[in-house]
């Protein structure tokens, strides 16, 4: 291992040209203090025309501000609520990906990476630094990246799965500031009874992949009288750990990586993150391994349990968008249904309230116009609201039209009937179901 010399941050971005592609270590692990050096680099008129890509990223994002049009413009591959009204407004953009393959597009050259700019942990005693939580696509840029930049921070936990060399880095710099964290509302009664719906579906001994939030803190809750849960998922957060303390996650019954719970990004309480740091029993990966359908299938009884902004009568699911407005991604969401539906026992669920917190209704006779169809009516099968779970595996339109609609708030049902005769016709009162 050579000798650690640290730079400031304004030197390290001296390496950052007109015109470069910059990808930006994601979601609690932003490297701050590099994009500030780089905000004056900018309004000194040094830069212009860089584009930036990463995951959700949490706190400022000066790379997406209408100020820096010409500038700075922001591509990621979600879309988090930091970024959200510049893409709506057109000063920044999306690059629709599946997660799993969104290393590909730096692996494969379609998308050029310049500089890949990250925080890390102190080295080990090998010289390997670990991306602590936020491994995702990082390793694909820093394997093609001209030059790399990181922020070695001591509050980076040192999780095991994927680690860099420290010699990879063509700069280093220091900064202690702590990772952000999240906290997520207590869940609503609402979605503690779509927790109660989901966590019957889920058998002693299943591998669970399910996101952060109030909706699956509620799950997590009603998984507590479980026995051996496994966990390969593409991000956890205190859910999750709930879990773990309690005995429930052991990852016994894994087929692949037992007994290890694996991810590939966090966002959660600094419990969370102190939790992965120096635990043999976690794995921080590539985004292509945990998000491959065919690695997701090899454990038995795997459990995708995903959301929903909307799903209509056939079963398309909507996740991305409201309408034409992006609200978030596509994400992995069809990687972790497709590896599900592969696995042995294997179940994907779909679960959402079956209205917004304005009242209005998320079962619907179509798509709003403009609506992204992240799951294709022909991947959807268990769909789970307050009022029950339905599974539209091998079932006809007329069937899933049914069965939605017996699920959906009560207030919304006549509607839904009358919009099922309007497509369907008489024949739909008259399908088993």
């Amino acid at each position: 291992m050579k000798h650690i010399h640290f730079v400031s941050a304004d030197d390290a971005v001296k390496l950052v040209k007109t015109g470069d592609r910059i990808h930006l270590s994601s979601v609690a692990s932003v490297p701050q203090i590099l994009i500030e050096a780089l905000c004056r680099r900018a309004d000194a008129g040094e830069l212009r025309d860089l584009h930036f890509h990463h995951f959700h990223t949490e706190g400022p994002a000066p790379y997406s501000d209408p100020r820096y049009s010409g500038i700075f413009f922001d591509q990621g591959f979600f879309i988090g609520s930091n970024i959200r009204p510049n893409v709506n407004s057109g000063y920044a953009d999306y690059v629709p990906v599946h997660l799993g393959e969104s290393q590909r597009l730096y692996r494969c050259g379609i998308l050029p990476c310049d500089v890949a700019m990250v925080q890390v942990s102190l080295p080990d005693e090998n010289g390997k630094v670990s991306l602590g939580t936020s491994v995702d696509c990082t390793i694909a840029a820093l394997e093609v990246a001209r030059k790399a930049i990181a922020v070695v921070n001591r509050n980076v936990p040192f999780a095991y799965g994927d680690l860099v060399d420290i010699d990879r880095f063509d700069c280093l710099v220091e900064d202690d500031t702590p990772l952000v964290t999240k906290e997520f509302a207590e869940p609503t009664e609402t979605e503690k009874i779509i927790g109660r719906n989901c966590a019957a579906l889920v058998p002693d001994g299943a591998c669970i992949q399910m996101g952060i939030g109030a909706l699956p803190n509620a799950l997590a809750a009603e998984l507590a009288n479980h026995k051996n849960i496994g966990i390969h998922t593409e991000m956890f957060a205190d859910g999750i750990l709930k879990l773990i303390e309690k005995g429930v996650v052991n990852g016994s019954c894994k087929a692949l990586d037992r007994g290890k719970v694996v991810a590939s990004f966090l966002l959660g309480s600094k419990e969370v993150y102190d939790f992965i740091d120096h635990n043999p029993d976690v794995l921080m990966k590539d985004i292509k391994y945990t998000n491959d359908p065919w690695t997701i299938s090899r454990n038995p009884n795997t459990m995708a349990i995903n959301s929903a902004t909307e799903v209509d009568f056939t079963g398309q699911i909507c996740a991305d968008s409201i309408g034409t407005r992006f609200f978030s991604g596509t994400g992995g969401q069809l990687d972790f249904v497709r590896g599900a539906t592969m696995s042995e026992g294997g179940k994907s669920i779909t679960a959402f309230a079956s209205r917004t917190n304005k009242g209005k209704n998320k079962i619907v006779p179509v798509l709003n116009s403009g609506a992204g169809v992240v799951t294709p009516r022909a991947d959807a099968h268990w769909i789970v609201t307050e009022y029950g779970a339905v599974d539209l595996t091998g079932r006809s339109l007329q069937e899933r039209a049914r069965l939605m609609i017996g699920i959906a708030h009560p207030d919304d049902r006549e509607m839904l009937d009358k919009a099922a005769f309007e497509r369907f016709g008489p024949h739909i009162y008259t399908v088993k179901i």
